[in-house]
């Protein structure tokens, strides 16, 4: 079968190389034998978990749980070792990013009852929800232990085990194929680009998988049972095969299970039938933490590396302790609120998601060892066989400890001799461009320009724009990343972009002229535009001014601070408690009150909105942060990377953008009121949100390599 499997994977990804992208399809094969895998594992849980607790008195039981949770406990110290270990491997590194809704969004609560406690078992059942089913099932094995007449139930129970074992191994048959398909899918279709800036963490991760699962794990099993390290290697050789390739440890439980079976077997450990072994031990501890849910803790570490966000000695226990007990729940809650606990920028869950389609076969691999050694050193504990000498343990253990810390040393090197890869945030902010080509002829001033025709008394705005064939429409450069100037020189921004759209609607002609920074109304009074687009806030004492849109977007209050500093300024109440800190702020009357409104304690310095970026560069006055909003705060950050976005939380102010229109024009008002409404029910304010303020698809993605493609050349175009 391994052999079978090998083959099965090297044609796999001979074919992704082959055909890349086109492997798509062969995610139904992939996605089909995944399920069939699934299929018999939650009632091979329940089964065996009752009929084995069952066969016990309270005893037993109460020995299963103490003496299986030390090894566990054991298993646990060695992993979080390696997650300490992990950020010293870790060079120096420059970056940032682009606004994530992640930093305004509420932090969902972990709630644990709801996850290990069924109040209905059979939607537990239904629903997949393996930590309540196990607790179910686990409760009804004790009751069972009471009950006089058992035997025949047991007897039952023990029946449909043993048929559900048979019903996997058939399917673990289709193992081959199915490992063929997943290959193939996942080494033509995977995204190297985006994997790629993943690379220090990937192969940090991957290498202390790999000493866990293939050094330090059967080794710990050699040094306390009679069996030895290259015996349990090879008996587990096909589970981890399979464990690394679905990337799923709850599909190959029954065949894990298997596999510790007949190991014990041969060292003659099974021959006590009245006590738990590996098909209790294994459904009975399956819902704790294993090994690679507690290596995923470094994720946090490593995210707090890449974000540059300093972490204090006490951050670590807590990391540990509170990442104990939340890994009980799902890691896609648990990470986030890691992230929340040590302050460092939620927008990096996105990069652990992204890094999960690599991780995730590593981190099935350590938790099917994890699970197998559980088994394994679990029985011989409660057999009171455990073979203990002092001498041996504590080689073995500085044996471990050493290895780990080499790794570590080794992976250091590396990294600081090839690097973490060049930051490029500022780059690809400099030279982002329009999503769509304009579809209308377009004219730039390089002045502000000469009022406009005052419209006759019973015409508007609109008309006008419409009789003279052209809209003039007033931007704020450097308003990134609404209206600024790229790399090339050319004027871009969400704003400029729905500009070409208005026009493109309207049918006419685009004209685009700068608006001086101060007297906006002044210059919309006047009539030298018709609108101006270009991230304009909407207050109140500016509604008492000019006529605006409605709202097109809303961008939340925050603070741009230096990175070392984003916990101080990520919390409402800390900033409260601090005096004496100055804080700079464009010198825009909402913000300014806003400021004084909710910290009064703070030192405001308003400078004008022309000299935001002084502060980013050293020059101006010197001041403890920046008061912008996320979404313009993280552009800039692209750009001086040693900057980061803060958002006090629970505070959370948010400002609505809107369109102003000259000479308080009603009818133009209106339209752009319905045409809001039709760039947002059509998806182009989405699209163009995702784009310039999310930075989704910043860069141009290019189809994945393959053979045919790039060597022969099909389906390429040859102009």
């Amino acid at each position: 079968m391994t052999g079978k499997i090998l083959a099965g994977l090297a044609l796999g990804a001979a074919v992704g190389l082959l055909f890349g992208e086109w492997a798509e399809p062969l995610s139904l094969v992939a996605d089909a034998f995944v399920r069939l895998l699934q299929m018999t594992v939650m009632p091979y849980l329940t089964v065996s978990l009752i009929a084995g607790l069952g066969r016990l008195d309270p005893a037993q039981a109460r020995m299963l749980f103490l003496r299986v949770g030390a090894v566990m406990m054991v298993l646990w110290g060695l992993a979080l070792g390696a997650v300490l270990l992990m950020p010293f491997a870790f060079p120096a590194i420059e970056t940032a990013s682009f606004f994530s809704t992640t930093l305004i969004a509420d932090r969902p609560d972990i709630d644990l009852v709801s996850v290990y406690v069924p109040a209905n078992p059979f939607h537990s059942l239904a629903n997949n929800v393996v930590p309540a089913v196990v607790l179910f099932s686990a409760v009804l094995g004790v009751a069972l232990m009471g009950v006089e007449k058992r035997e025949p139930l047991l007897a039952a129970l023990e029946v449909l085990e043993q048929a559900l074992a048979r019903a996997n191994r058939f399917i673990v048959r289709l193992t081959p194929i199915g490992l063929f398909a997943i290959a193939a899918h996942f080494v033509g279709t995977a995204d190297v680009a985006q994997l790629a800036r993943l690379r220090v963490y990937l192969l940090a991760y991957g290498a202390m998988t790999l000493l866990l699962t293939l050094y330090v794990f059967p080794r710990l099993v050699g040094c306390v049972t009679p069996i030895p390290a290259r015996r349990v290697l090879r008996s587990a050789r096909d589970v981890l095969i399979m464990a690394f390739m679905t990337g799923d440890l709850f599909v190959v439980l029954p065949t894990l299970v298997d596999r510790a079976k007949s190991l014990l077997a041969e060292q003659g450990a099974d021959d006590n039938p009245e006590g738990a072994g590996a098909e209790v031990i294994v459904p009975a501890f399956y819902n704790l933490p294993h090994a690679a849910k507690l290596l995923s803790l470094s994720f946090v570490l490593f995210a707090a590396w890449y974000s540059e966000t300093p972490l204090r000695p006490a951050d670590y226990p807590r990391l540990l302790s509170a990442g104990v007990v939340s890994l009980f729940g799902s890691m896609n809650v648990a990470i986030p609120f890691l992230l929340d606990l040590l302050k460092v920028p939620a927008d990096t869950f996105q990069l652990f998601l992204a890094s999960g389609v690599v991780n995730a076969r590593f981190g099935a691999l350590a938790a099917a060892m994890h699970m197998m050694v559980l088994a394994l050193v679990g029985t011989y504990a409660l057999r009171g066989q455990l073979r203990l000498p002092p001498t041996r343990v504590l080689r073995e253990f500085a044996l471990a400890c050493g290895v780990m810390v080499t790794a570590t040393a080794v992976l250091a090197v590396a990294f600081r001799t090839v690097g973490a890869g060049d930051y490029e945030g500022d780059r690809v902010a400099r030279e982002m461009r329009l999503l769509r080509a304009p579809a209308t002829p377009t004219l730039e001033l390089t002045e502000v320009p000469d009022p406009l025709p005052v419209p006759a008394a019973d015409s508007s705005v609109l008309a006008a724009v419409r009789e003279r064939g052209r809209v003039r429409v007033g931007y704020v450069d450097g308003q990134a990343p609404y209206s600024f100037r790229n790399a090339r020189g050319e004027l871009v921004g969400f704003d400029i972009e729905m500009a070409h759209a208005l026009a493109a609607d309207l049918g006419v002609t685009l004209e685009l002229a700068p608006v001086p920074r101060e007297g906006l109304a002044a210059a919309l009074e006047a009539g030298r535009y018709d609108l101006v687009m270009g991230g304009v806030f909407m207050t109140t004492r500016r509604t008492g001014q000019l006529d605006f849109s409605p709202p097109y977007l809303e961008e939340t209050l925050a603070f741009v601070v230096a990175d070392h500093r984003r916990a101080e300024f990520s919390d409402a109440a800390r900033i409260r408690e601090r005096d004496g800190l100055r804080v700079a702020t464009p010198d825009l009357p909402y913000f300014v009150d806003a400021l004084k409104r909710q910290f009064p304690n703070l030192t405001v310095v308003p400078i004008p909105m022309r000299n935001v970026t002084t502060f980013l560069t050293g020059e101006g006055e010197s001041a403890d942060a920046l008061c912008l909003t996320a979404e313009r705060g993280s552009f800039l950050t692209l750009l001086h990377p040693a900057f980061s976005v803060a958002v006090p939380q629970p505070l959370q102010i948010r400002l609505p953008l809107a369109y102003p229109v000259a000479r308080h024009d009603l009818e133009m008002t209106r339209y752009l009121a319905t045409w809001i409404n039709i760039k947002q029910a059509d998806g182009t304010i989405k699209e163009l949100y995702e784009h310039w303020i999310l930075g989704r698809d910043v860069t141009s993605r290019k189809p994945r390599w393959s053979i045919l493609r790039n060597v022969f050349h099909v389906g390429v175009s040859r102009r």
